[in-house]
């Protein structure tokens, strides 16, 4: 998955304004405690941290 596949999902689960502020600041355990952006900037593959967001907030199987 690329970073941009990443940050639509995020607006389509979380809508424009507040995907952006949401992959800032949210925390995720799931990521070792860091946000999506922490992840990334750490080199996280996207598609662990879309995997980590979807478990975060329980999206479902189908989401992945």
């Amino acid at each position: 998955m690329w970073i941009t596949e990443l940050r639509r999902r995020l607006t389509d689960h979380f809508g424009q304004e507040y995907a952006t502020s949401w992959a800032k600041d949210f925390i995720l355990p799931e990521l070792g405690g860091v946000s999506v952006d922490e992840a990334l900037k750490l080199g996280f593959d996207a598609q662990t941290v879309w995997k980590a967001v979807v478990d975060n907030q329980g999206l479902g199987p189908s989401a992945r």
